[in-house]
């Protein structure tokens, strides 16, 4: 990777790298405000469109344990550039989709190139100095999380206006506007290792067995991740029944709300700092916890959503960057295949949140829904302060 005494970590450099983070990992999430569209276009009910979601996020989890990892044995910048490349020509292809086959053959491929910031954090957090390295993930995670959230409102507002299918476009467009963007201005790097690909893949399943940490912030992503992906691929069919009777764009628009709880990234990064990562992950859970009894006991009032998403989103990003700043003390040159096993864990328990929650939906309704999110976090809650206190 790139030497410390070659280059110094600004901030540029991290404003940059964060939203780069922010406008690809936006990619994973455009689709759900679209849901409703998207089923009235292609004539298809609620959990089949409810399965492009989950598709998506396990194209996203093949995508990282299969590239990410060679951010330890590549050039960094030209391996981003390459994906974004791709990761463009997938997003078309969901644009031009004329079939439910078809979109959910470019959605598993977007899912699966959109693989960009996790290759750019553990980059920032090797650059980082030790004492600063929390703060600066939270930098880097309050770009990819804003993203997230304004990936909703983005896609949301749009596609009322335009359509589902001009969101994709647009962000085909973005695909190469910040390919020449990392072209100029993000350094080149010096692989860490120099084994084989194979030796590469096989070295991530010991890491998992050796490392403790690691094994403990996996699982609780995980678990966290789905119940917030629980939410948020459902939460359009609640906003369209007749308790609200909104649309796409309100969907959107909520997502607006928890740009708070991503704004709030840096922040938990410097308790990380000052306290332990390990404090700030409970702390998160019971936030996110907090969210889903606020929808079980308000969830038909707008209020209560409101309250629930600001809970929700700061509860998963918090926990989020907590467990990343944990992760990335483990050690330098793994880096990328730790952040690999993390993140795998973190998006397959958020496609098995995303695939449970329009099913309990269809069946169960809103409480379906709540009970799944809830599940999520109390089991996230016994493995922290029980399984591994």
């Amino acid at each position: 990777m790139t030497h410390k005494s070659n280059f110094k970590l600004n901030r540029f450099i991290i404003l940059i790298m964060a939203i780069t983070c922010g406008a690809t990992v936006a990619n994973l999430y455009f689709i759900q405000p679209l849901l409703t569209q998207i089923s009235t276009n292609f004539n298809i009910s609620e959990s089949q469109a409810g399965f492009i979601v989950t598709l998506t996020q396990i194209g996203y989890a093949l995508g990282l344990f299969l590239f990410v990892p060679l951010g330890d044995i590549k050039e960094r910048r030209n391996l981003i550039i390459k994906m974004l490349i791709v990761v463009g020509i997938s997003l078309l292809l969901v644009a031009i989709s004329p079939n439910y086959v078809i979109l959910l053959i470019a959605s598993l491929l977007v899912g699966f190139t959109t693989i960009i910031p996790q290759l750019i954090v553990p980059f920032a957090a090797h650059l980082a100095e030790p004492s600063e390295r929390g703060k600066i993930i939270g930098n880097v995670m309050s770009g990819l999380l804003i993203g997230i959230l304004l990936s909703r409102t983005f896609s949301g507002i749009v596609g009322q206006a335009f359509g589902w299918r001009s969101v994709y476009f647009c962000a085909a467009f973005l695909m190469a506007l910040f390919a020449i963007i990392i072209k100029n201005f993000f350094p080149t790097s010096i692989p860490n290792s120099s084994i084989s690909y194979a030796k590469l893949i096989l070295s991530i399943f010991p890491l998992i067995k050796q490392e403790k940490t690691l094994r403990e912030a996996s699982i609780n992503g995980a678990l966290m991740f789905g119940a917030f992906s629980a939410f948020w691929t459902s939460v359009i069919f609640l906003l369209g029944s007749h308790v609200y009777n909104l649309g796409t764009r309100e969907a959107g628009l909520l997502g607006l709300i928890g740009v708070a709880g991503a704004a709030a990234a840096p922040f938990v990064g410097r308790i990380a700092d000052k306290k332990t990562p390990k404090f700030t992950v409970g702390i998160s859970i019971i936030f996110s916890t907090l969210s889903y009894i606020c929808f079980f006991i308000l969830g038909y009032k707008l209020y209560g959503l409101i309250i629930g998403v600001i809970l929700l989103d700061l509860g998963t990003q918090a926990g989020q960057v907590s467990n990343q700043a944990r992760i990335h003390e483990l050690g330098d040159e793994a880096r990328s295949r730790i952040n690999t096993v993390f993140m795998v864990s973190y998006f397959l328990g958020g496609s098995l949140g995303s695939f449970l929650a329009p099913l309990s939906w269809q069946y169960f309704g809103w409480i379906g829904v709540c009970s799944i999110g809830f599940i999520f976090e109390v089991m996230a809650l016994i493995f922290h302060y029980i399984i591994y206190k």
